[in-house]
């Protein structure tokens, strides 16, 4: 199995590598693809160095899977040339998620939708991949009418130039690149990507038409506000979901607790509850925090967290990947 890393020298892209050797993916040649500065050096996976290549020269090498972490300007241009020489592409930027003729796949949700036609696959955007997968089985249960989150995002989501600005701003270093609009320790900014002429931002809108699209019922009616905090290791939500049938607190838990990928931490008499500091490298969403919204019939509030640059990005592409190879949907 030939499969290559686009964006390899990224926080995703290193992620994605890890995520392949925790996996146990058969690779047997590994294409690390960077942009033009980064070629020629060496990436380390399992034991092993690879050098660098550029896109053209992936092309070349016509991978049978090629895991894309380089932005949406980077993949409309370069996932069709991929699709051309028979590689199957699994995205992470927006590029495709709501292109109609694409599947947008959280593999425990929807993977057994793809065929072996699918050559451009979508990756959900982080923040919305860790709020459907609990949704999901509640949505099959209960039916879900209305849904309000707000969400509490890490700056690893915007990448190595959020880090080192909070890291600068902690230790009173000058002169470090804005990755932001203001100062991020010791701040919140309620303002993730840009804003659209409806007042709310990219994120929020990506939210709201990806959960529609991955559970498959455009009847849904999602509202999110989007704030990034000075925080490292996962992204937070909490989530208000309102039901057109009632639910039994007992039987919400028990069916999350039978959720693949999914891991409830909901004990507040011993003050358990998901944290992003323990969410930190691991692949499953973390749901806690459950309770009845007393001001409203059939609403329940929910909690989740999950490390942003795993199940939000790199394990999710990852899972996909391994479900076309298991299902021999590729090579």
């Amino acid at each position: 199995m030939k499969i290559a890393v686009v964006g390899a020298t990224g926080l995703v892209g290193g992620q994605m590598l890890k995520v392949l050797a925790e996996f146990k993916i058969p690779v047997t040649e590994l294409y690390p693809v960077a942009s033009a500065r980064s070629v020629g050096k060496k990436i380390a996976y399992e034991g092993k160095e690879y050098e660098v290549v550029s896109m053209e020269k992936a092309v070349e090498l016509a991978p049978d899977i090629a895991i894309f972490s380089a932005g949406g300007g980077t993949s409309l241009e370069w996932a069709p040339k991929f699709a051309e020489v028979g590689t199957v592409v699994i995205d992470n930027s927006s590029a495709w998620r709501m292109d109609p003729t694409k599947k947008l796949v959280v593999p425990e949700i929807n993977a057994k939708e793809l065929t072996k036609e699918d050559k451009i696959i979508a990756n959900p955007n982080c923040s919305t991949i860790q709020m459907v997968l609990p949704l999901a089985p509640l949505h099959d249960k209960y039916g879900i009418k209305r849904v309000v989150v707000s969400t509490y995002q890490s700056v690893t989501g915007t990448g190595k130039a959020a880090v080192d600005q909070l890291m600068a701003e902690r230790e009173g270093t000058e002169g470090v690149e804005m990755a932001y609009p203001h100062e991020i320790d010791l701040n919140v900014l309620p303002h993730i990507d840009v804003f659209q002429e409806n007042g709310y931002t990219k994120e929020e809108m990506k939210m709201i038409k990806e959960t529609n699209k991955i559970l498959g019922d455009d009847s849904i009616k999602v509202t999110a506000t989007t704030v990034r905090l000075p925080v490292m290791g996962g992204h937070s939500e909490s989530v208000n979901i309102e039901f057109h049938n009632d639910f039994d607190l007992a039987e919400v838990k028990t069916l999350l607790e039978n959720t693949d990928g999914v891991i409830v931490q909901d004990d507040p008499a011993n003050n358990v509850y998901p944290m992003p500091k323990y969410a930190h490298n691991k692949n499953e969403v973390f749901v806690g925090r459950l309770r009845r919204d007393e001001s409203q019939d059939n609403t329940l509030n929910m909690w989740n967290v999950a490390d942003n640059l795993r199940k939000g990005a790199a394990t999710n592409a990852v899972q996909i990947a391994k479900y076309l190879i298991e299902n021999k949907l590729v090579g």
